[in-house]
């Protein structure tokens, strides 16, 4: 494994920052990458993107440093494919509630004999062929998959979810866990404090990475100190529109 890929870099336990990026522009993509950020979560389970756009996001953040992840609609074999071909740097998966949806997750991400991902030489992450050997020699070293935990069912089976070979990050889903507990929202609650606390020991205990939206800047601290270590901070969706209202205001205060 190229230890400067973003994949070493997390599994060595650095904290890398993120954020999302749900607009589907390659506009703000590249904004967030020339800012500097370690990575940049592209959403297309929420995002209103296509593949088309998904290109252009990939082409725009390209040479600023930044990792991409790619989190894809569902757990699905071409969605995968589609993503990493693309080239993603990694894949987030939601809804990964047992050790078998790890299993099949990872298995979409490797080429044979490590998964089951089809093998193809012309695309843009194999350089369109220029770079086809070293990507599919070293792509189960360097791609990342991160599995979302945002149900009852996934904090049941976390440990068996972390022992999966080739499940890199364990990443809390804030607002759809605190949903399915039926606390929507309520981020400081007892029992959202309790699941937080249990996907970061379950990753701790794998040897795995624990990672998670943030929901506030005060919020960082407390998750840094809980053993979070891929962490994201706002969109830039919520970015535009946080900022757009703040324009407004200061013009309609005079």
């Amino acid at each position: 494994m190229n230890p400067n890929s973003f994949r070493a870099r997390l599994l060595a336990g650095e904290w890398l920052s993120g954020t999302f990026i749900n607009l589907g522009s390659s506009l703000t993509a590249e904004i967030a990458a020339r800012a500097g950020f370690d990575w940049l979560m592209l959403d297309y389970e929420h995002g209103p993107g296509s593949e088309e756009t998904l290109l252009g996001q990939l082409q725009a953040v390209s040479g600023f440093g930044a990792a991409t992840v790619v989190r894809i609609a569902e757990n699905d074999a071409p969605r995968f494919k589609r993503a990493l071909d693309l080239g993603s740097g990694g894949v987030m998966v939601p809804y990964v509630n047992d050790a078998a949806q790890a299993r099949a997750a990872v298995d979409s991400v490797r080429f044979p004999p490590h998964g089951t991902r089809g093998v193809s030489k012309f695309n843009r992450a194999a350089g369109f062929g220029f770079g086809f050997e070293d990507y599919y020699q070293n792509a189960h070293k360097n791609l990342v998959t991160m599995a979302q935990i945002e149900t009852p069912e996934a904090l049941d089976n976390l440990d068996e979810i972390a022992a999966v070979d080739g499940i890199d990050v364990l990443f809390v889903g804030p607002l759809d866990l605190s949903t399915n507990l039926g606390i929507q929202g309520q981020f400081e609650h007892p029992s959202f404090v309790a699941a937080r606390q249990k996907v970061s020991a379950a990753a701790r205990k794998a040897g795995k990475v624990a990672g998670i939206l943030a929901t506030a800047p005060a919020q960082i601290p407390v998750l840094r100190s809980e053993g979070y270590t891929a962490v994201a901070l706002g969109s830039d969706g919520g970015a535009v529109a946080s900022g757009l209202h703040q324009t407004l205001a200061a013009l309609r205060s005079f």
